[in-house]
């Protein structure tokens, strides 16, 4: 069985891709690599597909028409990575926000540690934020500690974007039941996790906004978690039949 791959959904990242690409592939441990790229028109899957020639047999690309949803994007990524074979199935973005350096303590966590969901964390030390003006922080710092108060689930980083599953979770989670496409897909996978038993660990990191690009964030994507959250608390959770 294949042990390692990183789903990196892309729009629009051509400042990073291959940054990103070359220095996970200069890390210690071995990871493939999935990209799922929204239909970029800056040219982010040219630039990948580039470099498929240099990395072939550990990168990989998946290119849907246009911007369906970071949600629908991981799922589209999770069926892939389960249908090749893959132990730990990993989420990261392409902008450096999460340092790849970071990847092993996720892998370990779940490897070494017993969890089944590691989570990269930014706020079960405090908050570990660099780069963000203090509204987002707050903004987000809240919508986590109030996740926490409506679903009982309690992961200080209910939002966070950079986590390691094994295998296992993903083969169990109804993955066409999942209703949310933005960042509450983040929220509502976790929630399916807890709820189906596993073990959640969050690994302490450090966050940084990125430096180059455009970030995707909205105050549409925030809506939609708020008002998903509300729904998911009496929402029941099944396992895949």
């Amino acid at each position: 069985m294949l042990d390692k791959v990183i789903i990196i959904p892309t729009y629009n990242e051509k400042e990073n891709i291959e940054k990103m690409i070359r220095k996970v592939f200069s890390l210690e441990e071995t990871y493939h690599i999935l990209i799922i790229d929204d239909g970029s028109p800056d040219g982010t899957a040219e630039i990948v597909k580039r470099l498929q020639k240099e990395f072939a047999g550990s990168l990989f690309m998946i290119e849907r028409t246009g911007k369906l949803g970071l949600g629908t994007a991981y799922i589209t990524g999770f069926r892939w990575a389960m249908e090749h074979g893959y132990e730990y199935i990993f989420e990261m973005d392409a902008d450096f926000s999460h340092n790849p350096d970071d990847l092993g303590r996720l892998y370990q966590a779940c490897k070494e540690q017993g969890a089944d969901l590691a989570i990269g964390s930014r706020y079960c030390n405090g908050i570990s934020v660099i780069n963000w003006p203090i509204g987002r922080v707050i903004m987000s710092y809240y919508a986590s500690a109030y996740v926490r108060t409506v679903l009982g689930m309690k992961i200080y980083d209910t939002t966070a974007g950079f986590k390691c599953y094994r295998r296992k979770v993903l083969e169990t989670i109804d993955l066409d039941n999942i209703h949310m496409k933005g960042y509450g897909f983040q929220i509502e996978m976790k929630y399916n996790a807890y709820r189906l038993g596993f073990k959640l660990q969050e690994v302490p990191i450090i966050f940084v906004d990125r430096t180059e690009g455009t970030s995707k964030m909205s105050s549409g994507i925030f809506g939609e978690a708020f008002w998903g959250v509300m729904a998911m608390r009496f929402r029941k959770i099944k396992p895949k039949k």
